[in-house]
């Protein structure tokens, strides 16, 4: 509307130069310039930088001399000055990767309409042997991706409440860093693997948390009558104490008693938290290796309790033997506290600790 009368005015003969400032034309240019610069004000960090680039090129009619100023290579700056568009700031904007031709379901409405009916008489049955039996019925091979996607699309599940519930928690889930990704260094205190050993006896079955230090072989452990993640998160405070702080990676396997609060007590104390691979032990072969060794020296010589008290005194007692007075030979056989030690860093004790 502010337009067309704006247009209207133009043809007025009423309205004429005052003073060099004609009233229309003027008002014209103004209201296109605050029209622009709010229909500009949502442009990106990156299209803002462009826009220099394409200012200062214009100033200096100089494609060298803009590359220089702004450290960027010509062919980066003739990409986008062939792009640009000066009626439309909006072209210095990147542009989408997606892929123009983008995969698409093959599966004829015949052939959903048969793995519905398939997949209704056996809820419980998984996509493969849904394919074997679409095989044999029909005599037509169905791929068991499409049949997945008709599952999905038709909600076709023995219990939909379990299933919408599962897919929110892996919706919501933190992505796990895995140790892969971890470049080790050869230092104390750098990264501290934890595991955990099964024990049992009769009608008695007992969890000990083990920790060891992936450069110094310095070992920790504690017996738990329960497997969960709030002795855990008990056990790596414990642990954290022992060392006076000096932990700045945790690495773990994928067991539940790794979640939740033991989660919660890695991010509060602000250690990186590092996952083993599924199915990978070798990922975590120096705490499998002492958790070895723990069942072959000390639990199979007749020290097992359901106690967790007693059993803790003695397991005290043997870390002791383990860390200061035991051999290793990954260390040229020396103790881990020598070690620990010959490494000038913080003793495995706390500094508050008064002998």
């Amino acid at each position: 509307m502010l337009s067309k009368s704006l247009f209207d005015a133009r043809n007025d003969d009423r309205l004429t130069n005052w003073k060099g400032f004609h009233i229309v034309e003027d008002l014209v240019q103004i209201y296109r310039m605050v029209y622009n610069l709010d229909k500009y004000s949502t442009l990106s960090k990156s299209a803002r930088n462009r826009l220099k680039w394409m200012d200062y090129y214009r100033q200096c009619e100089n494609a060298s001399k803009t590359c220089r100023h702004f450290g960027i290579s010509r062919k980066i700056f003739y990409k986008w000055h062939n792009i640009f568009d000066p009626e439309n700031l909006f072209s210095l904007e990147d542009k989408s990767k997606a892929p123009i031709n983008t995969r698409k379901r093959e599966i004829t409405q015949v052939e959903e309409d048969r793995v519905v009916a398939l997949r209704k008489r056996n809820l419980c049955y998984s996509k493969f042997k849904l394919e074997k039996l679409y095989l044999q019925e029909y005599g037509e091979w169905v791929s068991s991706w499409k049949i997945q996607n008709v599952i999905l699309k038709h909600n076709l599940y023995p219990n939909r409440v379990r299933t919408q519930r599962i897919t929110r928690k892996r919706l919501k889930a933190k992505k796990k860093e895995r140790i892969t990704k971890l470049q080790k260094q050869k230092q104390s205190g750098f990264l501290l693997c934890l595991d955990t050993v099964q024990l049992r006896r009769e009608n008695d079955k007992r969890y000990v948390f083990t920790g060891i230090d992936f450069h110094s072989k310095v070992a920790f452990a504690r017996m738990y009558k329960n497997i969960n993640s709030l002795n855990a998160a008990d056990f790596l405070n414990r642990l954290l104490y022992l060392v006076n702080g000096n932990i700045q990676n945790i690495q773990t396997d994928n067991g539940s008693e790794f979640h939740r609060y033991f989660e919660t007590a890695c991010d509060k104390l602000n250690l990186n938290h590092y996952w083993s691979r599924p199915r990978t032990p070798k990922d975590n072969a120096v705490n499998e290796r002492f958790n070895q060794t723990l069942q072959h020296e000390f639990v199979n010589f007749g020290n097992f309790t359901a106690d967790t008290e007693k059993f803790n005194l003695k397991l005290t007692e043997w870390l002791i033997e383990y860390n200061f007075r035991r051999p290793h030979e990954t260390l040229a056989y020396a103790t881990p506290i020598n070690f620990h030690n010959s490494m000038q860093v913080l003793p495995m004790y706390p500094s508050s600790t008064k002998p």
